[in-house]
């Protein structure tokens, strides 16, 4: 018998957060922010990296595009599809829960 993993899928009120084995760090060496997970290290960019900063359970997708979008300047409508984009592909590699 083969288990499979339900796919969860991403929507507004989705409150996501980083998986207890998922944690930001700072490399002073490099001067940039990490991903840190087991056996993987990913280096987000800038808008990356504000996006996880607020997958705290708290905020809800809705909240994260607001925030970013005043942070950014950016119409709310434009960044939408891709911060659900991002969220939903973390949450696909088992790095962020929704």
């Amino acid at each position: 018998m083969r288990l499979q993993r339900e796919r969860k899928l991403l929507s507004s009120a989705s409150t996501p957060a980083l998986k207890p084995h998922v944690r930001l760090q700072y490399d002073g060496v490099r001067r940039s922010w990490a991903v840190l997970s087991p056996e993987k290290v990913f280096w987000p960019d800038e808008v990356s990296l504000a996006i996880l900063r607020l997958c705290d359970g708290r905020h809800s997708v809705a909240q994260i595009v607001k925030e970013l979008a005043v942070q950014y300047e950016a119409p709310h409508d434009e960044i939408t599809a891709d911060v659900e984009a991002f969220l939903q592909e973390w949450s696909d590699r088992f790095l962020v829960t929704l």
